[in-house]
């Protein structure tokens, strides 16, 4: 049986390019690879293309240019990849008319499944994400935080292999956000998915990744390449240390670098 080491990485992209019909050209020569179990932040200033090529990987938008390859379950490309992949997007995006667990359960439903063991691992997924008890909840009656929530909750019911997020806590308050990047840190650290994270904030691409890329300006590339060596499981204390500081000097002055074209 082939280990991890010897699978191909869950993403590679070679040479990618993306260009809108208005002649926007968003993304010019992106080559990256995402080996199994990484928890990858895409780190960049706003309008770098971060979100773009998230997208791309989710195949919700096409390449204009290049190659992509992503390997799911021993398969390459999109074929069999339905469930796989999760997606956690800016925006919770709830259904208002529908509770918590009807919400997390809506990708089995898409899928045909609507069963009562759907339904048991729907409940165990807001259980997973501290809802206890909101089950029966709505939309409008949750915070902003418990609403993203939901939405990871939504993306990990089907235990994807692959789990994309674009930049999901960027609209809530510093307390909600550290607590959102602390359990989602212990949901990678209990399911182990390959996590591809977007963000522009350093401290929470430092705090939460093994790895960080480093986008430059528009049209965006892969500038720096940087391994987050800090120790795992990471918590109020890492943020404290020494070793974070250090790193976020050191992931600031890359972004820095980027912004400038160097």
């Amino acid at each position: 049986m082939p280990t991890r080491q010897d699978l191909p990485p869950v993403v590679e992209l070679r040479g990618v390019e993306k260009r809108f019909a208005s002649g926007l050209t968003a993304l010019a020569g992106v080559d990256l690879a995402v080996e199994r179990g990484e928890f990858l932040s895409l780190l960049g200033p706003s309008g770098c293309g971060k979100s773009t090529l998230l997208r791309i990987v989710a195949g919700l938008t096409p390449l204009s240019a290049g190659h992509f390859r992503l390997s799911l379950g021993g398969q390459n490309g999109r074929r069999g990849t339905a469930g796989r992949v999760g997606f956690v997007f800016q925006d919770p995006t709830l259904m208002p008319w529908s509770t918590v667990a009807n919400n997390v359960l809506l990708p089995f439903r898409i899928a045909g499944r609507s069963g009562e063991a759907a339904r048991e691992l729907a409940l165990a997924a807001v259980r997973a994400v501290g809802l206890a008890g909101f089950e029966d909840a709505y939309p409008h009656q949750l915070s902003g935080g418990m609403r993203m929530r939901v939405s990871i909750a939504r993306a990990l019911v089907t235990d994807p292999e692959l789990l994309l997020l674009d930049e999901p806590f960027a609209a809530l308050d510093e307390i909600t956000r550290l607590a959102l990047n602390d359990d989602l840190l212990r949901l990678w650290e209990e399911r182990r998915p390959t996590i591809v994270f977007v963000t522009h904030s350093v401290f929470e691409s430092v705090y939460l990744s093994t790895r960080i890329a480093v986008m430059t300006a528009r049209p965006g590339r892969i500038a720096a390449d940087l391994a987050v060596d800090l120790a795992q499981p990471r918590g109020p204390a890492t943020r404290s240390s020494r070793e974070y500081a250090a790193t976020c000097e050191r992931v600031s002055a890359a972004l820095g670098a980027a912004m400038a074209g160097a």
